[in-house]
């Protein structure tokens, strides 16, 4: 067997984010041995790693990060010395509903990873402690709300307003007690909003790329006065090579696109964009648009300030905001087949069984 550099366990690698950090990894580095981990749940889809699943330097590894028993196991058998970790329940409004998965995942998932990753590499004495990693990917939400201006710092208190912001404060937590207390060689980032190919449509710019595509209701909580900064999902995977390779250990990094948009104002981008390609009259897809209820515990604005990895890792947005909704837009309208499958939940019913025995 092929001896590789590295053995890097992905964790959600099938789902949106993780999906074009698998690709880039497994195309930019052949040298490397990537693990994709994930446990296909309604957001996981292999569909989106079609076209490098049969790469000599990837495999597929199904199982959940809830699984102690099954992550000591993997990690015996296959010897990583190296996990970026992006497995996580990320939807807030599932989250108000069900907290205790999010929990369950986001922060037991979490430890049981962090105590996997400690068992092999600190009984090891073969190994040297700079050639393991523990990168933890996490969100600019743990920073709760900017109501009063300014950015989110990588020094920024933690004021979580959600569940599932909680989870992942708490995950993040975790992963630096970990460094702290036993040495465990870790690294965060802090990310805002992502938005590009394969994303499940339950989040805002796919869910309403569909409904305008289908005549469907826009639904916009509140005013849609809430600000967000988005960043091209393939800019966000770009940064995570950066911090894995350059990063320091024990530190974090905030990425963000600033790229500060209301909902509304955003909505309404997306909207003209649709209009162009479906070859409908300008103004029309802003009919569907509904105001409702806000959402509990909404944050107003979030906004990061990525000076630190820009000035110490050289990293930068590479696409203007105009230019990424095109090309995501662009995608979608490409993909309808995957589109559907994964509202219809076809994708889910053909891996289920294919990993079933």
């Amino acid at each position: 067997m092929k001896n590789y550099k590295k053995n890097i366990l992905i964790t959600g690698g099938a789902g949106f984010i993780g999906s074009h950090v698998v690709r880039l990894f497994v195309n930019k580095y052949p040298d490397y041995k990537i693990y994709n981990l994930d446990n296909l749940t309604y957001a996981g889809n292999l569909q989106n790693l079609t076209d490098i699943e049969t790469a000599p330097n990837y495999t597929f590894l199904k199982g959940d990060i809830v699984d102690a028993g099954f992550l000591q196991k993997i990690f015996a058998e296959y010897q990583f010395d190296s996990v970026i970790h992006l497995a996580a329940e990320s939807h807030v409004d599932r989250s108000i509903s069900n907290p205790l998965e999010f929990v369950i995942t986001n922060v037991v998932g979490t430890v049981n990873l962090l105590n996997a990753a400690k068992n092999l590499w600190l009984s090891n004495k073969q190994q040297s402690p700079s050639e393991n990693l523990f990168y933890h990917v996490s969100t600019d939400e743990v920073y709760g709300s900017l109501d009063n201006g300014g950015f989110f710092t990588e020094t920024t208190s933690y004021d979580p307003q959600s569940p599932y912001s909680a989870s992942k404060a708490s995950s993040d937590h975790f992963v630096r007690a970990y460094h702290n207390t036993y040495k465990l060689p870790i690294v965060i980032s802090n990310c805002s909003n992502n938005y590009g190919p394969n994303q499940f449509p339950e989040k805002l710019i796919p869910l309403f790329i569909n409904n305008i595509r289908n005549n469907k209701p826009l639904p916009v909580y509140g005013k849609g006065e809430n600000i967000r900064d988005w960043l091209y999902v393939v800019d966000h995977a770009r940064a995570i090579d950066d911090v894995y390779h350059e990063g320091k250990n024990g530190e974090t990094y905030n990425i963000g696109g600033f790229n500060e948009w209301k909902n509304i104002d955003l909505i309404k981008v997306v909207c003209k964009v649709m209009d162009k390609k479906l070859g409908r009259k300008e103004g029309e897809s802003e009919k569907l648009i509904s105001y409702v209820t806000d959402r509990a515990g909404h944050d107003m604005r979030y906004a990061i300030d990525a000076t630190k990895i820009n000035k110490e890792l050289g990293w930068k947005p590479s696409l203007q905001f105009e230019e990424g909704i095109t090309k995501t837009i662009d995608w979608y309208m490409n993909n309808q087949a995957w589109l559907d499958n994964v509202t219809s939940g076809e994708y889910q019913k053909y891996y289920t069984k294919q990993y079933t025995s």
